[in-house]
């Protein structure tokens, strides 16, 4: 039985624990998409830090149509916060790519998490901070995130959570429902998570946990997603001569 108020404590004493040792007196910079991740982990953050040692970095691409939902976040937190539209920057990259390469629907898809990755360490290294890593465990797990995008930061507290366990975290911290529950979109192709993944994270969550799933096709997407991208948790491979 997942203990969400236990976990709560457990992980803001470790976001404490992290900054004593990592950068004492520094500031926690997340990226405000006002998705559930988002939320929590600002949530954590504030929790564990204070408000004033907070920072959210709004990031849309020209337009974006639930911004309001990133608003409403950090006014709830009370948080400072930046909005730095990285539009400009990714038709800057793009329009600059060579004419005679072809441009896959993965590239225009993952320059915009990468960008806005630069963006936060820009934030970060601005106002002495540490950039807080959004993702969670059913994420990571199946590959649903940009290497060197959204999957890196300088310090991950839900990475071992499930959308399932994050969303509770959400409750135990007083978020509002619409954050919590809000049906998590990838931001990239306007499709939500579930819609791109195959399977529901109810159904993913359960299969992490317990090991038990009844869609055998299902099985085997989320068995292929995981071998296809334990790469994007592991360090870069690098040679070692024999000396």
């Amino acid at each position: 039985m997942f203990d969400a108020v236990k976990v709560t404590n457990q992980c803001v004493e470790w976001i404490r624990d992290f900054f004593e040792k990592n950068g004492d007196g520094c500031n926690a910079v997340v990226g405000i998409s006002g998705g559930k991740d988002s939320s929590v982990a600002a949530a954590l953050c504030t929790k564990a830090l204070g408000k004033d040692r907070v920072i959210g970095v709004l990031m849309p691409q020209g337009e974006q149509h639930d911004i309001d939902m990133a608003h409403l976040l950090v006014n709830h937190l009370g948080i400072k916060h930046y909005v730095i539209n990285v539009k400009d920057a990714v038709d800057s990259i793009l329009s600059n790519m060579p004419s005679d390469l072809i441009i896959t629907p993965q590239t225009t898809q993952n320059i915009p998490p990468r960008v806005r990755m630069t963006t936060l360490y820009a934030v970060s290294q601005s106002c002495n901070g540490r950039v807080c890593n959004t993702c969670n465990l059913s994420e990571d797990w199946v590959g649903y995130s940009t290497r060197y995008g959204d999957s890196v930061g300088d310090f991950s507290p839900m990475s071992h959570l499930t959308v399932t366990e994050v969303k509770e975290v959400g409750r135990v911290l007083g978020l509002p429902s619409e954050l919590v529950d809000k049906t998590p979109i990838d931001g990239l192709c306007g499709k939500t998570d579930e819609e791109n993944l195959g399977f529901t994270y109810a159904e993913l969550d359960k299969y992490i946990r317990e090991g038990i799933i009844e869609d055998k096709a299902k099985k085997e997407i989320i068995d292929r997603k995981h071998k296809a991208n334990l790469f994007k948790l592991e360090l870069m491979p690098s040679f070692k001569p024999e000396l």
